[in-house]
């Protein structure tokens, strides 16, 4: 089996000529975790260390004879270990980052009850589940890698997907497709569909911390096009998309009820539950009236039988209260049973532990789940 660029990297790590190196990096992995978390700052300082590092590498006799392709390899390697060590102090590191994740989040699963592809003007020949599906996988993958590079590979990935549907309908259809007017919008729908925990940290997290010089070509384009997907959903409003104002909002308002049961309605069912033998003074209905749970737990119907001209201002509100909570729940059973039919869930790739450069214990990642290259 081909030895891969980490395997490679870590090999001539052990070399006792590069015990200088090992040094240094560990030196910088420690200075580096007792400074408070700018992101600013502390990507300068990596970027600053590996073009450093390069600089070293060059004139190092373990690297004279190699090639620019292995120095590259090397400097991947070095890059996927410094940021491994590094990604509980650099990942995610502001609670605004922290806060914008969870409301991307919020906003995504509120879509996912009723975008469809037509609101985002997919057209037909590139609606396919299977291409969708597989792409949504790749995506999801992206929160269980620490590396910079392997992150960006699971982005490439999902990319890739997306362009062989457009490349393949383009040849079924005898029509071009594939500029960004087909590809983003495709994008943004798989996006929605996968909902990447952590999406704006994941992207402001390769931004920063993947090597510059390597944020060229495919890799810029596809970085750049989620980065774009993901400020389209952030921004997101009816006029972003091919549906009526008046269904977005009702639409948006309806999946906010999902899952959602009003206080004031379990605070009722709670005290009518376990105080059965005291009336509740909100209420006009006789308790002789009211049916009465068939097992331990089950919650009373407290105005089964009860007539309109029973009810009390108090009763009304309650009333409406029960209403919202049979909606919701009716609500997210749809949405459960529509989503069971297309998606399946996706398990994450497990973290092993990290590569210590002196003990030669292997526990990292390779670039098999993400195969960008």
């Amino acid at each position: 089996m081909e030895t891969t660029q980490f395997d490679s990297f870590l090999d001539r790590m052990r070399n006792p000529a590069s015990l200088n190196f090992v040094r240094s990096i560990k030196s910088f992995i420690v200075s580096f975790s007792f400074n408070a978390p700018n992101p600013e700052n502390d990507s300068k300082r990596i970027q600053d260390f590996l073009l450093s590092m390069e600089a070293a590498m060059r004139d190092h006799p373990l690297w004279e004879a190699s090639s620019d392709a292995e120095i590259d390899n090397a400097l991947e390697g070095l890059e996927k270990y410094v940021m491994t060590k590094l990604h509980s102090r650099t990942f995610a590191s502001s609670a605004e980052d922290v806060q914008v994740d969870a409301e991307i989040s919020d906003k995504i699963y509120l879509l996912q009850t009723f975008l469809r592809p037509q609101h985002l003007d997919i057209p037909p020949v590139l609606q396919n589940e299977a291409s969708w599906l597989l792409a949504e996988k790749e995506l999801k993958r992206i929160n269980a890698f620490k590396a910079p590079r392997e992150k960006l590979l699971c982005i490439i990935n999902c990319c890739r997907v997306i362009n062989n549907l457009l490349l393949n309908a383009s040849i079924s259809e005898d029509r071009v497709l594939g500029g960004a007017d087909d590809f983003l919008p495709v994008l943004i729908y798989v996006t929605i569909k996968a909902n990447p925990p952590h999406l704006h940290s994941n992207l402001k997290f390769i931004q920063i911390y993947r090597m510059q010089s390597k944020l060229v070509s495919e890799e810029a384009y596809f970085l750049t096009n989620l980065v774009s997907a993901k400020s389209f959903i952030v921004d997101l409003n009816a006029k972003s998309l091919s549906i009526e104002e008046s269904e977005f909002e009702e639409s948006m308002q309806a999946a906010r009820l999902v899952d959602r049961v009003p206080q004031e309605t379990l605070i009722t069912f709670d005290k009518r539950s376990t105080l059965k033998n005291i009336t509740d003074p909100g209420s006009s209905i006789p308790m002789h009236k009211k049916t009465k749970s068939n097992f331990k737990g089950e919650l009373n119907y407290p105005y089964m039988e009860v007539e309109a001209g029973e009810l009390t201002v108090g009763d009304v509100e309650r009333l409406l209260s029960l209403y919202k909570d049979v909606v919701s729940k009716y609500t997210s059973l749809c949405s459960t049973v529509r989503h069971l039919t297309v998606s399946k869930m996706v398990s994450p790739v497990p973290q092993g532990n990290d590569e210590d450069l002196l003990t030669g214990s292997n526990g990292t990642h390779k670039d098999t789940s993400c195969q960008g290259d």
